[in-house]
């Protein structure tokens, strides 16, 4: 299996980011899509643990930094859901398969679909192509961009774990500065199609305008050859579940 040609790899190291057209097939896609949809009609989620995901700053702190569900999900299977889908008992206001805003953070190393997927022979192509000696997978996710609701990321502000004894089980380091936005780059993508992003790129998804959910698998590669992994990061690796090496 072919990884990234001279001139993709040129491109991704100009821009930061690459789109890769029909990198998974149309079988693949529907497979992921029906086994994550058996997830979700199987999810019981205890009403102390549903939580409510946000990218901004002072929400993640009172929903997810307070909890033990969302910094312990690093190697598990998890629900986190979208805003105004429960009442104040914490029962859904809306058909639960409809309320979940991401699944995380462990579907590569326990889900059967997921795992041929993040291990398959062209991703590890992809990864050699790159570069990366010795890439281990940090965590994946699944992304359901319910219609009208939407978020951002960016490299200048980092979510860490506060310290022993904070009231919040996070803090930030840094800030969210104000950006151009006629400097992001619009890149619509096809059903199938993968968008390589390097880790150092401000990136965000815009409001999902359509009646429809736009979902997505997603995980994140670290090379282990020469780097350690920040003690300071929310997410670690445990006992049960150190980063699996993607070269299998």
């Amino acid at each position: 299996m072919a990884g990234l040609n001279p001139s993709q790899l040129q491109k991704f190291r100009e821009d930061g980011f690459l789109v890769l057209e029909g990198f998974l097939s149309a079988d693949e896609c529907v497979a992921m899509q029906q086994r994550i949809g058996e997830i979700v009609a199987k999810m019981d989620v205890p009403l102390h643990c549903r939580t409510e995901f946000s990218t901004q700053e002072e929400e993640q702190i009172r929903a997810q930094g307070s909890t033990d569900y969302f910094l312990s999900s690093g190697d598990k299977i998890r629900f986190f859901f979208e805003k105004g889908v429960f009442d104040k008992k914490g029962n859904f206001l809306v058909p639960p398969e409809k309320s979940v805003n991401k699944i995380g953070h462990a579907l590569h190393a326990y889900d059967p679909v997921f795992r041929s997927i993040t291990h398959s022979p062209k991703v590890q192509a992809l990864a050699r192509s790159l570069g990366l000696q010795m890439p281990v997978v940090v965590q994946s996710m699944y992304i359901f961009k319910q219609p009208h609701l939407g978020g951002e990321g960016g490299v200048s502000r980092r979510m860490v774990r506060a310290p022993a004894g904070s009231a919040s089980g996070i803090s930030f380091l840094g800030s969210e500065p104000d950006r151009d936005n006629s400097l992001f780059v619009p890149t619509p993508v096809r059903r199938g199609a993968l968008v390589l992003i390097h880790g150092e790129v401000v990136h965000k998804s815009e409001q999902n305008l359509s009646a429809r959910s736009r979902q997505a698998y997603t995980f994140h590669l670290m090379d282990t050859s020469g780097t350690v992994w920040s003690p300071e990061n929310w997410l670690q690796p445990t006992a049960e579940l150190p980063f699996p090496p993607l070269y299998t």
